[in-house]
């Protein structure tokens, strides 16, 4: 795997900083938007908040009535992306302390509520929480696949959602090739075609530069829940 740095100068001190060493980013107030949005110019959130609004306005729902699950939320901009959209109930969730402290930080006004939690290992009291928000729309954007969100953690949140509500996120085109054997890429394909969701709209789209100025691109995805996941269905994808 290859490993990409950058330095940042701050009164005369340099500091090393790996590309996705999102806790060290994190901390530095707006470097997060700078690295991915104004020089790679990363389209996501305002991408697949767009399709949700699209989707849920073509199947005659509202945007007011959603209260949003934004998983791997980080430093708020997909919450900043579906206020915009006039959803005004949102809970965001991370992995890393950091992401919340960034979030608080940055865009104090968008979330009704920020959790630190691990989907891989929820405690009860934790998913009584959770399901105590009666969350009808899940997110997801640009944390899928690599080791920021496992197959497992996707599933778990998506069984906290109501069933009939809206999933949304996207996912590096690639994970849609058959030639694909890792557990995220198996997971996707399969779930996004299974009896537990309905795929209302697939669209390939350029989520952001690479480091060296070539487009990546992605799919962006909305689906309805039909029912939860079962455990051993998930047991299926982990690598």
């Amino acid at each position: 795997m290859k490993l990409i740095f950058f330095l940042t100068e701050k009164d005369e001190t340099r500091q090393k900083i790996r590309f996705h060493d999102y806790d060290t980013i994190y901390k530095i107030p707006g470097l997060y938007e700078q690295l991915f949005y104004d020089r790679l110019r990363c389209i996501s959130p305002i991408k697949v908040a767009e399709i949700l609004n699209a989707s849920v306005a073509q199947a005659k729902g509202n945007t007011t009535e959603l209260r949003v699950l934004d998983l791997g939320a980080g430093n708020g901009l997909m919450g900043e992306a579906l206020v915009n959209h006039g959803i005004s109930r949102m809970i965001g969730v991370d992995i890393i302390p950091e992401a919340r402290d960034s979030a608080h930080r940055d865009r104090p006004d968008i979330y009704d509520g920020y959790y630190v939690m691990d989907f891989c290992n929820l405690t009860s009291d934790e998913i009584e929480e959770l399901s105590s928000w009666s969350l009808n729309c899940m997110t997801t954007v640009a944390a899928l696949g690599f080791g920021d969100i496992p197959p497992k953690a996707f599933m778990v949140a998506l069984n906290i959602i109501e069933s009939d509500g809206w999933v949304a996120f996207n996912i590096k085109d690639s994970f849609l090739d058959q030639n694909d054997n890792s557990g995220f890429s198996r997971m996707i394909r399969e779930l996004i075609f299974s009896k537990y969701l309905n795929l209302f709209h697939l669209e390939r789209y350029r989520h952001r530069l690479s480091i060296e100025g070539e487009p990546l691109y992605y799919f962006a995805i909305t689906a309805k829940k039909v029912a939860d996941v079962p455990t051993q269905w998930m047991d299926r994808y982990v690598d």
